[in-house]
């Protein structure tokens, strides 16, 4: 998406479905940490990013929005290049929130990052 932290980190969802939604990011400049590895932040803005669409893409969109509640990440194995992939899938889909379960793996489906996102589910405001 055009002017958002999607474009900026190089997001891309690449499926997107009712119970499961898959994002990549690649693993570059903008997204390590001054260190040169991947930035928990980026794997965390990744994580919260699978959780908010997949929602949106389960509610109302004309008269519900959404946002994110509450993120927790364990970040399990370091970074330095390539691309990571986000698979997201909703543990709870209720009316005022979901839950998500992410996790983010490397080319060799090597386990990157555990996260769980609670998503809010809000009356948009008119």
């Amino acid at each position: 998406m055009p002017k958002t932290m999607m474009e900026a980190l190089g997001m891309e969802i690449v499926e997107l479905s009712p119970e499961k939604v898959v994002a990549t990011m690649p693993v570059n400049g903008s997204t390590h940490q001054p260190f040169g590895y991947l930035h928990g932040g980026a794997s965390v803005a990744l994580a919260e990013t699978v959780a908010s669409v997949g929602t949106y893409n389960l509610i109302d969109q004309d008269n519900e929005a959404c946002f994110g509640l509450e993120i927790n990440a364990n970040h399990i194995r370091s970074k330095r290049d390539g691309i990571v992939t986000a698979t997201g899938t909703p543990l709870h889909k209720g009316k005022s929130t979901m839950v998500w379960d992410i996790k983010l793996t490397d080319e060799e489906n090597k386990l990157i990052c555990i996260s769980r996102c609670t998503v809010a589910v809000t009356p948009k405001r008119k």
